[in-house]
């Protein structure tokens, strides 16, 4: 069973930056897709950012330009790395991890975001 723990969220205002932390545990790490979703409230939860084991990264359009995603494969553990936040950021941030081995999705419990002057 996979095990996914968040650290990061909180309070920010317009302009600022943010980084949200994933780390997971409880399976190999070779062969997965991790990232983040989020969902503001009265929304449908999407994409935000992910990033499989080889490094390669998909970034939604709306982050482009001011989110990184990456990883660090030794530390099991996921990062986003969030600048020139803006109001509309604000949501709850989901950390989501796929492995192929066992073709199975897990999700962190979540972390607020909230982007306010």
């Amino acid at each position: 069973q996979v095990q996914l723990a968040e650290s990061g969220g909180g309070l920010v205002q317009p302009g600022g930056s943010q980084r949200l932390s994933c780390a997971a545990s409880g399976s190999s790490f070779s062969m997965t897709v991790m990232g983040w979703y989020r969902q503001a409230p009265g929304k449908q939860r999407e994409l935000v950012a992910i990033i499989n084991s080889d490094g390669v990264t998909n970034h939604a359009d709306s982050v482009k330009g001011r989110f990184s995603i990456s990883r660090d494969n030794a530390k099991n553990t996921v990062y986003l790395q969030m600048n020139s936040l803006k109001p509309e950021d604000t949501a709850v941030y989901y950390c989501y991890y796929y492995t192929r081995v066992l073709s199975a999705t897990y999700w962190g419990q979540g972390t607020q975001v909230t982007v306010s002057s």
